[in-house]
């Protein structure tokens, strides 16, 4: 199945949109790269960079025309993005996304879309903390998954060849059913996050003595918890609202295990402190298996290739803030 399009459209232009036009130039995967986004600060940006082919703020215009069309921005936009474009999409295009909530997607953009289009949600799980055009690498998605959920009216070579297009771009591709995907995600990325920006916002509201020794004396795990809360505030703002049901769900287990834990640090009941730590080890090890991470210390860690000069990448601060 052959990966190319004539025409990529990307709709938004940061750390995601901006590594697609790369690895799509990169592997020449579309003739013509057509890049909207609604600041002029950050269209002007994305064409110091020469991203793509085409740069306008008119969703519409960019479309026209693309056999490809990819949602790039915050799931918060996409209702109004889908109500924009859905008259201007060219028969038989494939429309995706790369949003980390999937039933929310296929609610507020699906009924915006002509039927003559394939509509098919994406999630490329994969990131750093970093954001805007400058912050994309061509090599984001190697080696990482990239789950698709195409309802049962998607024909599959047109699921396939969007598949190729990822396999092309680096990525391992699996299908599931939105919802499920939802629900994974609450408690891989979502919940993690969540956690996160709570730990830092409890050292935010410290002391500002006790806050600066804090800092200073970051040791590994609290410095990895800053990583991942500097990611893009408005992206998470709108998983947070999109995916509630799921993330409340996971949250409400995650609050369980931590009372439990809480009355073992109180009691001073060791064996059972020692029995969830071997437990969560085995995990550990068990991603690390996988193929989902190495067993070198995460902060730090290098990609195994070198990304282009252009990106302006810090790969000394890259590593996965995955959505």
């Amino acid at each position: 199945m052959s990966a190319h399009f004539r025409k990529l459209a990307l709709i938004g232009i940061g750390l995601i949109g901006s590594s697609i036009a790369l690895a799509a130039r990169r592997q020449g995967l579309a003739d013509v790269i057509s890049i909207a986004t609604r600041r002029q600060e950050t269209l002007d940006e994305a064409r110091d960079l020469k991203l793509g082919d085409i740069y306008t703020l008119d969703a519409a215009d960019a479309v026209r025309g693309a056999d490809l069309v990819i949602l790039c921005a915050p799931v918060g936009a996409y209702d109004a993005l889908a109500r924009a474009i859905g008259p201007a999409l060219e028969p038989g295009a494939i429309v995706s996304d790369v949003g980390s909530v999937k039933e929310h997607v296929v609610k507020v953009v699906a009924p915006h879309l002509p039927a003559m289009v394939h509509f098919i949600p994406g999630h490329p799980i994969a990131g750093t903390e970093h954001s805007g055009p400058s912050a994309g690498f061509p090599e984001l998605f190697a080696g990482r998954w990239c789950v698709l959920t195409p309802g049962p009216e998607v024909p599959a070579d047109q699921t396939e060849k969007l598949a190729a297009f990822w396999r092309a771009m680096g990525s391992k591709v699996e299908s599931m059913d939105a919802a499920h995907h939802d629900m994974v995600l609450a408690i891989t990325s979502h919940i993690p996050h969540l956690v996160a920006y709570n730990i830092v916002g409890t050292v935010a509201d410290l002391e500002t003595a006790t806050q600066s020794e804090v800092i200073k004396f970051s040791a590994s795990g609290f410095r990895d918890f800053t990583r991942i809360a500097a990611s893009d505030p408005v992206m998470w703002r709108d998983v947070f609202l999109t995916n509630r049901d799921a993330v409340l769900e996971m949250l409400g287990r995650f609050l369980e295990d931590l009372s439990v834990l809480q009355r073992a640090v109180r009691t001073g009941d060791g064996d059972a402190l020692e029995a969830m730590f071997t437990r969560t080890r085995a995990i550990r090890r068990s991603i690390i298996n996988a193929g989902q991470e190495t067993a070198a210390p995460d902060f730090g860690r290098p990609h195994d290739t070198p990304p282009e000069p252009e990106t302006k990448f810090v790969r000394e601060h890259g590593g996965g803030d995955d959505a």
